[in-house]
């Protein structure tokens, strides 16, 4: 099947198969969050990205073989529901970026920062740090070394813009620059947006409104 990226609360997940990882987006809660899971072809360790809602949902796409960690993009409580659940079951180790963590009511074993790698399996993902959705949030870059870039970005870029940043300028200056200058200016348009909420994007989709962007503020 054709990878889509388009899931809806209680229906089936979808599956991005890579040669080195397997993607699995399911949406849960009444906010209509997506949770990814990655799956180490070589190894099956597993990383659940957002730990948004329905544990039991969570949990069953997580199957047997358990998660090894889970890495919460931001501190909006819309993804973490169903973090304590899922971490009490599977004993994973949690990640979270520094600002935020204090913001999330689970203790963050693993303090993230820009540049920072986290492993499932083999494979790498390279954390980014975007500020003005939130103080702290993350996204995660995998880089494929057999296709084009992979990046989750939370609710910090989406398909028509950036994250809220509740018509804040401040805000918004700082999330723009650090969207521009983080992603848009060192990967390709290639790349695959697997964001927090709705359908996937690619970045060249969204490249050519990143004027239009800054025009009008959001």
């Amino acid at each position: 099947m054709t990878y889509s990226g388009e899931v809806k609360v209680g229906g089936p997940a979808d599956v991005h198969e890579l040669k080195d990882l397997m993607i699995t987006k399911i949406a849960v809660g009444p906010m209509d969050n997506n949770a990814y899971l990655l799956r180490c072809r070589a190894t099956d360790e597993q990383l659940l990205i957002d730990a948004a809602d329905e544990a039991r949902a969570l949990l069953g796409m997580i199957g047997d073989d358990g998660i090894a960690s889970v890495v919460t993009t931001h501190q909006h409580g819309d993804h973490w529901q169903a973090l304590a659940e899922v971490v009490s079951a599977t004993g994973a180790r949690t990640y979270a970026g520094r600002e935020d963590a204090p913001g999330i009511p689970v203790p963050t074993d693993v303090l993230v920062d820009d540049g920072d790698v986290i492993r499932v399996g083999q494979v790498e993902l390279t954390a980014r740090h975007l500020v003005g959705h939130t103080p702290g949030s993350i996204a995660l870059v995998y880089d494929d070394p057999h296709g084009h870039p992979h990046v989750f970005t939370g609710d910090c870029l989406f398909p028509g813009g950036v994250g809220n940043t509740h018509k804040d300028p401040k805000a918004f200056a700082s999330l723009i620059h650090d969207v521009e200058t983080r992603i848009f200016d060192v990967l390709p348009d290639e790349t695959w947006v697997y964001p927090g909420h709705g359908n996937d994007t690619t970045l060249g989709t969204e490249r050519p409104h990143l004027a239009e962007w800054h025009a009008r503020g959001w």
